[in-house]
């Protein structure tokens, strides 16, 4: 069987993540002399990802335009310098490692598949201590389409399978489980992140990533 994970949320808490490293970066630019309060400038970066997408470059620039700073450099700087340094606590939940490490033991070939750039994702992979788990990883901007059924037959046409031998785990709707169910493939939602408490129409839901292996036993 193969079997296809997203990664946000899935394999790790990004929500939890990108929250704290938001609020780190905030921090950074107040304590270098921006007159503004943590609470606004929250407010706005987050009005500015949700306008232009957590994948788009320039966040912090845009909210320093906001202000009309006129050397906004430094800010941008320790904004960024701040938002990296949270990159050192980033872990995977606790149960993905065994469960992967498991899963490739039981003969199964599993692989990531992600929207975002290439460079990002791959980032995020390898400070998880995840890369070497995977027998590829597909993400948007190399295939030249974002998650859709589209994407997932984009990948099964080049693992040359079929739907009945894929199974696609994510924690999102939208982005994970129905794109994947109207390429034919069987789906399992994580219940994890903010999108936990929506109602699903995957064939299975897991609370915890290591309850995979029981449904992939069964099937």
């Amino acid at each position: 069987m193969k079997i296809i994970f997203d990664i946000d949320d899935t394999l790790f808490p990004s929500t939890e993540f990108a929250a704290l490293a938001r609020k780190n970066a905030i921090n950074a630019i107040i304590r270098l002399g921006l007159d503004s309060n943590p609470g606004k400038l929250n407010s706005q970066l987050t009005g500015i990802i949700r306008k232009k997408g957590s994948n788009y470059p320039h966040h912090f620039d845009d909210l320093l335009r906001q202000y009309k700073v006129k050397q906004p450099a430094r800010y941008i700087a320790a904004a960024i310098a701040a938002y990296h340094d949270t990159k050192a606590s980033i872990a995977p939940f606790p149960d993905v490692p065994l469960t992967l490490l498991q899963l490739k033991k039981n003969g199964h070939s599993i692989y990531a598949a992600t929207n975002g750039t290439s460079i990002k994702q791959w980032d995020k992979l390898i400070r998880l201590g995840l890369a070497l788990y995977f027998d590829d990883v597909f993400i948007s901007e190399d295939l030249g389409v974002e998650k859709s059924p589209a994407f997932y037959r984009k990948i099964m046409k080049l693992l040359k399978t079929q739907p009945s031998g894929c199974i696609v785990v994510g924690d999102r709707e939208d982005k994970d489980i129905l794109p994947a169910k109207k390429a034919g493939i069987l789906t399992v939602r994580v219940k994890k992140g903010k999108y936990a408490k929506k109602k699903s129409a995957a064939n299975y839901q897991l609370n915890e990533i290591g309850e995979l292996l029981q449904v992939v036993k069964n099937l």
